[in-house]
């Protein structure tokens, strides 16, 4: 597989390293000389240039490759590189780094990204996960279907603790995927019973009601 990163920062570098560990072919675009300067992914192909510029990404070969991912540390700088990559080039895939999470609704098919990576919600979902019991997380989005990843807990007193997985109604737009034990995945067999610590993952639609979802596998309200 060919694949051109546009920004070669330290994010940039990392994904070319693991992608070339992997047998793939991998250019580097970046307009910071000091990049070029960097010689800790050597076996990659390099350019200086502006990866917001056609000319740049044709030169680096966007016409041929397989996938482009946009790394730059500028939403901006990837969102246009993302859009060039689809409508000038039609790369088949595109992968855009998200450095603002308020800006994740920008990075859409409509600007050429079919995945997009935010680090500081994927951060913010490995805390919340790591401290929280009980809570719905959302792990990541499947970029244009709509669709997600949630990971709960499940406390002691958990409403769905000690049931069957058959037993369960998860809802509509909600698939019990797998369930985590011990450090083991287990498949969602329907005659599984659930116990607290278990890790449920979750896939859900839009047509899912988070907060039925939540009030039914977080532990019951304590009383006054």
């Amino acid at each position: 597989m060919r694949v051109v990163i546009a920004g070669a920062g330290s994010v940039g570098r990392s994904i070319a390293r693991e992608l070339l560990a992997h047998g793939h072919t991998v250019t580097l675009v970046d307009k910071q000389p000091a990049a070029m300067r960097i010689a800790s992914v050597a076996d990659a192909e390099w350019q200086l240039a502006d990866a917001c510029e056609i000319s740049s990404l044709a030169a680096a070969g966007v016409g041929e490759c397989d996938v482009v991912v946009a790394a730059t540390g500028d939403d901006k700088a990837n969102l246009v590189v993302s859009l060039l990559s689809r409508t000038e080039f039609g790369v088949p895939r595109v992968v855009a780094r998200v450095n603002n999470p308020k800006n994740e609704w920008l990075f859409d098919s409509a600007w050429g990204v079919d995945v997009q990576v935010s680090t500081p919600r994927i951060m913010t979902a490995l805390v919340e996960e790591a401290v929280t019991v009980g809570d719905l997380v959302r792990i990541f989005s499947f970029q244009g279907s709509g669709t997600s990843l949630h990971e709960v807990t499940l406390a002691a007193e958990s409403p769905v603790a000690g049931r069957t997985v058959r037993d369960v109604v998860w809802g509509p737009g909600c698939f019990l995927s797998a369930i985590i034990r011990g450090g083991e995945p287990l498949p969602p067999d329907p005659d599984e019973q659930l116990v607290a610590g278990d890790r449920l993952v979750l896939v859900l639609s839009e047509r899912a009601d988070q907060a039925s979802l939540q009030a039914l596998v977080a532990p019951a309200p304590a009383a006054r």
